[in-house]
């Protein structure tokens, strides 16, 4: 896997994929941005969001589970002094579907933190990293 970031001026970059994708990004203002785009941190916790959720969804739909919809809620924690990783991390899933089994829900959830989601579990490294969730009858 490969990607390039290139600077565009001030404090904007763009980033590209070898998917050929790509996104800007944006320092804050006091630090000389002009709020382009989100900041590589808040990149780091999109990129999590979408690979534990597209877990989630294929375990239950492997699961033969009536899915109709899925969203993930991030909370982070940074620390004070540089690095500033992240120290806890909190996942709130809303899995919305037709009779959905809770236990296949909490399994497919737990197989991603644990087994499959590489950007959680890497984060995981240096922050605590907690899930919960919530189902919607639809």
């Amino acid at each position: 896997m490969k990607a390039r970031v290139k600077w565009i001026e001030n404090m904007s970059f763009v980033g590209e994929t070898a998917s050929g994708h790509a996104v800007v990004m944006d320092g804050s203002p006091d630090i000389g941005g002009r709020n382009l785009g989100p900041r590589p941190m808040e990149m780091l916790l999109l990129g999590a969001g979408g690979c534990t959720s597209i877990d989630v969804v294929m375990i239950l739909k492997k699961g033969r589970q009536q899915i109709t919809d899925c969203a993930v809620e991030i909370e982070a924690e940074r620390a004070g002094e540089d690095p500033k990783v992240f120290t806890k991390l909190h996942f709130h899933f809303i899995v919305t579907g037709k009779g959905l089994n809770p236990v296949q829900v909490e399994r497919a959830i737990h197989l991603s933190a644990e087994k499959y989601c590489s950007a959680t579990i890497m984060l995981g490294k240096t922050a605590e990293v907690t899930h919960d969730f919530e189902i919607v009858e639809g």
